[in-house]
């Protein structure tokens, strides 16, 4: 069994510890926004000449693959089959996922504009031959409050869990915030998020449910709410934007503090000086061994034992810059 699966259980049973907190690393950025998002070459000194080959993105997997701290690795399908080719996984507890779905949202795209109108759904991805690689997958779903394109996702969803069913694939559910005006208040939006969900699952038997949840934080009661209203339901929230590297941590100290199980980082790991210092102080945090600014100052020294010259400088990086986290 992978970590992954041990920690499950005991949430389940709820029997977990802080040690049981689940985090994933989400290496997919070629299934949505394409080659710009998969990151820059980065030289000791700051500098970012050039774009990362697949090559050194996919030896970014390994290095965290290697450094076992992370329970999940989610990646493209296409990636995925090179790494399990590569042995990758060989002797892993790290569980490997692949993104199911690449809804038209993600689609962001150097100049393009997708992202601009209400999300659709759609599937690259093949259940039916990923099966050999891996049995989890990430699905993906944005509601927002557009009822055509809404039922249209509803549809899709429906699809995928039965295609899942048909072929022994399980999944986590993803749900983004609105990505166009969801003609609602900005404070109304949590709980039209929160309503969407829990309505989505209610017609679902317990072999249809998802593993666990993705969801945007927003803010303690919002994400307390959804917890407390069904423990049986695993919450984890998404990392969002790349911020400082406070933000990154106090996101973690948050969503545990309010229910959270699960935290899926992409760019706070991805684009990071050193992601895996960034890894390490995540657990590290997770575990309540560092609180989070005292994980921003070991950030620091170990980029200056490094010779890694920081994006930001120490004071800058130590502050909170997403509204969300200044008040939790």
């Amino acid at each position: 069994m992978t970590r992954l699966e041990d920690k499950l259980a005991r949430i389940r049973a709820g029997q977990d510890k802080r040690t049981d907190f689940i985090i994933a690393d989400a290496k997919d950025p070629d299934m949505g926004p394409g080659l710009h998002a998969v990151g820059t070459a980065r030289l000791p000194d700051g500098a970012t000449p050039r774009l990362r080959t697949r090559e050194e993105f996919l030896g970014s997997i390994e290095e965290v693959l290697a450094q076992d701290v992370v329970d999940i690795m989610l990646t493209s399908v296409s990636n995925l089959e090179r790494l399990v080719q590569r042995n990758a996984f060989a002797g892993s507890r790290v569980k490997p996922a692949i993104r199911a779905n690449d809804t038209t949202d993600v689609w962001r795209h150097r100049g393009a504009t997708y992202h601009h109108e209400p999300s659709r759904p759609f599937r690259t991805a093949s259940i039916a031959r990923v099966k050999a690689l891996t049995d989890l997958g990430l699905y993906s779903i944005t509601f927002t409050n557009h009822l055509d394109a809404d039922v249209a996702s509803l549809e899709a969803f429906r699809a995928f869990r039965e295609d899942a069913a048909a072929h022994g694939f399980s999944y986590f559910l993803e749900v983004f915030n609105p990505n166009v005006d969801a003609r609602l208040e900005l404070e109304s939006v949590p709980a039209f998020v929160n309503d969407a969900i829990v309505r989505c699952l209610a017609g679902l038997t317990e072999v249809e449910r998802p593993r666990f949840l993705k969801i945007a934080y927003n803010g303690p009661k919002a994400l307390d709410e959804l917890v407390s209203y069904d423990p049986s339901l695993v919450v984890g929230v998404l990392g969002g934007g790349a911020g400082t590297t406070r933000d990154c941590f106090e996101l973690i100290h948050q969503a545990q503090k309010y229910g959270a199980k699960v935290a899926l980082f992409g760019r706070k790991i991805n684009l990071a000086e050193s992601p895996l210092d960034i890894v390490r102080l995540m657990r590290a945090v997770s575990d309540g061994a560092l609180t989070p600014n005292e994980a921003v100052e070991d950030y620091h020294d170990a980029l200056l034992r490094k010779g890694l010259k920081p994006s930001r400088d120490y004071a800058s990086d130590s502050e909170i810059t997403e509204a969300v986290l200044r008040h939790g």
